[in-house]
C-alpha cells in the first residue's frame, strides 16, 4: 500500500454490512474519499431490520439465514474477481463475513480491516442479557468474535473504550487495535441555533432511540414522572427490548405531559430535535454504557443542541466535562438529570449561537476521513 499523499491507495469494501446503521454510511463515504474508485461488493441482508434483537417470528428469522446463504457464495465469487487492491474492510456488523470471506482476503496476500464497530458477544452476553455467559450461544459468538480478531490485521472500534474491551476479552494486542469516532450525518442533522425552540411554554426535552438497557430508559421515564418533571415537555421515541415495559409504567399514571411515539423514520428525527430545546442521550449504568457514544450524542452536538448524557470513560474522549450546553450526570440518577434540565432552564439565554462547534470538529466528516486513512496505513504496515 502506497502512502496517504497517493491517489492509488485500492480499497474493497466487502461483505453484508448493515447499510442501515450511520456508521456504516460514514464509513462507506470516507473510503470513497480514500479511495475515489472504491470497489463495494455488497450483499444486503438487513435491508428492514431496524433492531434485530426483537427480530421475532420463524418467517423473519428463516429470511435472513436464506439470504446469508446466498450471500457468501455471490459475496465470494465476487471478490475473487476483483480487480487490483491494497485493503479489504469489513463493515459492520462483519461478524460471519470475517470467518467466511476474510480468509479468501488473506489467500489473496492483502491485509484484512475489520470495523467491528462493537462487541458483538458483549452486546448480547452481557449488556442485553439475551443469553448466559455460559450458554451454548454465548460461548459460541465469543469463540468467533476471537477467531474473527485472530484473522484481521486491524480490528476497529467506535471508542478507546470498546477497544480495551475487545482486547481483554480477546486477547487482541493494542498495536493491533484502532478506534475510529462515529460522528453524525451532517446533512440530516445540520446546526441549528440552540434556542430555535418555543420560548412561550415550558422546556421541549426529546429523546429518541432503541429501547435498550444501555439507554437507561427507566432513568429518563422516572425524571419525567416526578413532580419537578412536570414542570417540561417529554417527547419519547423508540421501540426495542423495554418497550413494552416502559408503555406499562407510562400508563399507570396521569402523564399529560409526556407525548410517546413509538417510532420516526431517520430522516424525520431532525425535524423533532429542531422543536427540541435540550436533548437527551443516554443515562445506563452497564460496563457496555460506560465504553459508548451513541448515535443520538453524536447527531444532538453536530446539530448545535443542547444535550444531557451520562458521564463516562467513553465520553471523557470526546469531553472531559460539563460545558456550555453539554450536561454530563451520573448515570441511573433521575434527580441529577432533573437537575440538568433545571440549569439548562436557568443559562439557555446565554447559550452561544456556534454550541459545540469545537467539539464537532473532532468528529466532522474530514476528521472522521482523516482516522480511516490513518488505520489503513497501520494497516499496512502490519
Amino acid at each position: 500500500m502506497t502512502n496517504s499523499d497517493n491517489p492509488a491507495m485500492r480499497v474493497v469494501l466487502l461483505g453484508t454490512y448493515d447499510l442501515g446503521k450511520p456508521r456504516t454510511r460514514l464509513l462507506r463515504e470516507s473510503l470513497r474519499q480514500i479511495d475515489p474508485q472504491l470497489q463495494e461488493l455488497h450483499f444486503s441482508i438487513w435491508h428492514g431490520v431496524e433492531d434485530k434483537s426483537v427480530m421475532t417470528g420463524v418467517t423473519a428469522r428463516l429470511g435472513i439465514v436464506f439470504r446469508l446463504l446466498i450471500a457468501y457464495p455471490v459475496l465470494a465469487a465476487r471478490y475473487l474477481m476483483a480487480g487490483r487492491h491494497d485493503v479489504v474492510v469489513i463493515g459492520y456488523m462483519g461478524l460471519f463475513d470475517m470467518l467466511l470471506l476474510a480468509p479468501l482476503v488473506k489467500v489473496r496476500g492483502k491485509t484484512v480491516v475489520w470495523d467491528a464497530f462493537l462487541s458483538v458477544y458483549d452486546t448480547y452476553a452481557r449488556d442485553r442479557a439475551t443469553s448466559s455467559e455460559g450458554g451454548w450461544k454465548a460461548r459460541a459468538l465469543r469463540w468467533m468474535e476471537r477467531r474473527a480478531c485472530r484473522i484481521a490485521d486491524r480490528v476497529v472500534l467506535d471508542t478507546q473504550a470498546h477497544a480495551a474491551l475487545m482486547g481483554e476479552l480477546h486477547g487482541v494486542p493494542d498495536a493491533k487495535l484502532d478506534a475510529v469516532l462515529v460522528g453524525a450525518e451532517a446533512e440530516v442533522f445540520p446546526a441549528a441555533n440552540p434556542g430555535a425552540g418555543d420560548r412561550g411554554g415550558p422546556i421541549e426535552v426529546l429523546f429518541y432511540g432503541q429501547f435498550i438497557p444501555l439507554h437507561g430508559i427507566d432513568t429518563i421515564i422516572a425524571a419525567a414522572l416526578d413532580p419537578r418533571g412536570h414542570e417540561f415537555r417529554w417527547t419519547i421515541v423508540g421501540q426495542g427490548q423495554e418497550a413494552a415495559r416502559i408503555d406499562a409504567a407510562l400508563s399507570r399514571q396521569p402523564a399529560s405531559h409526556i407525548t410517546r411515539i413509538p417510532w420516526v423514520d431517520y430522516e424525520r428525527l431532525s425535524g423533532l430535535m429542531a422543536k427540541a430545546d435540550v436533548c437527551l442521550g443516554i443515562f445506563g449504568t452497564s460496563d457496555k454504557a460506560a465504553r459508548v457514544i451513541p448515535n443520538k450524542v453524536y447527531q444532538a452536538l453536530a446539530a448545535g443542541k443542547p444535550l444531557i448524557t451520562r458521564a463516562s470513560p467513553a465520553m471523557r474522549e470526546l469531553a472531559d466535562g460539563d460545558r456550555a450546553g453539554l450536561y454530563l450526570v451520573p448515570g441511573n440518577d433521575p434527580d441529577a438529570l432533573l437537575a440538568a434540565l433545571e440549569r439548562f432552564s436557568g443559562e439557555r439565554d446565554d447559550l452561544p449561537a456556534n454550541l459545540h462547534a469545537d467539539l464537532c470538529e473532532r468528529f466532522s466528516f474530514p476528521a472522521l476521513v482523516a482516522q480511516w486513512r490513518g488505520v489503513l496505513q497501520r494497516a499496512a504496515k502490519r
